[in-house]
């Protein structure tokens, strides 16, 4: 989803998104982006967390500002 980022940074449209591999973000460098360390398939961290997952999502929204 790195690479979709920048077109849409392109058009004007502000993006950001999680990122699962640090190796991958570093080389597509989208606009904005969060590493998480955490497992695949699970970039807000562990299941039945809410708190913590809206934590995550509240940091990666900040990229925004």
């Amino acid at each position: 989803m790195g690479g979709l980022a920048h077109y849409l940074e392109e058009e004007g449209l502000s993006t950001t998104h999680i990122s699962l591999i640090r190796q991958h973000t570093e080389i597509i460098r989208p606009p904005r982006a969060l590493w998480v360390p955490f497992e695949l398939g699970r970039p807000l961290g562990v299941p039945n967390d809410p708190a913590f997952q809206t934590r995550v999502l509240h940091h990666v929204l900040r990229l925004l500002e």
